[in-house]
Order: structure tokens, then sequence, then C-alpha cells
């Protein structure tokens, strides 16, 4: 099968603090993003950055929030229709087919 798939690490669903923590446990706990042992790595990101890098995170994340949501996801939703216009096999967001599979 032939396609097109376009990768992004994905987006908090909000730019609000609980939102933004859910995401960062998701991301920071996969073992591509922090390559340590998952004793260690789990230490790290529960123990330490989820108790104090959300709020901080999510501050950042509304300044550049845009009305219609992330701007990764909606620059990711846009390119991914061009894309399928201008080709004949399907084309994907991979964070889309992370949830799928996950």
């Amino acid at each position: 099968m032939k396609g097109v798939l376009l990768v992004n690490l994905g987006s908090p669903d909000s730019p609000n603090p609980p939102d933004v923590k859910t995401y960062l446990g998701e991301f920071l706990m996969d073992e591509r993003v922090i390559d340590l042992p998952k004793l260690f790595r789990t230490l790290l990101v529960k123990g330490i950055i989820l108790n104090t890098r959300p709020k901080k995170s999510a501050k950042a994340y509304k300044k550049i929030w845009w009305e219609e949501g992330s701007p990764l996801i909606v620059l990711s939703e846009r390119l991914q229709a061009k894309v399928q216009d201008k080709t004949s096999v399907p084309s994907r967001i991979g964070d889309a087919l992370w949830e799928t599979f996950h």
C-alpha cells in the first residue's frame, strides 16, 4: 500500500495546565523521547517534570494558541488536505495514526 504519512509530535488538547500535563506525560514517557531506562524516565517525568513544568508550558502555549486550536495541529491538517488534493494516494497525519494504534 502506498501513501503519504505526515508526522508531528502532537500537541495538548488545550493550553490549559491539565491538558498540557497529560500531553507532556504521554510525550515524555516515550522511550524514543527520553532515552533512559523506564524507572529513571518515570522518576524524572512523573517525579519532577510533571510537577513543575505544566503551568510554565501552559503559559507559553497560551501565547501561541490559535482560535482554531494548536498551531501545529491546525497547520498539519491544512498541509495534509493540500497534499491529499495533489496526490491520488491516501495521506494521513502520523499523530492521528498514533491514536489509532495506541
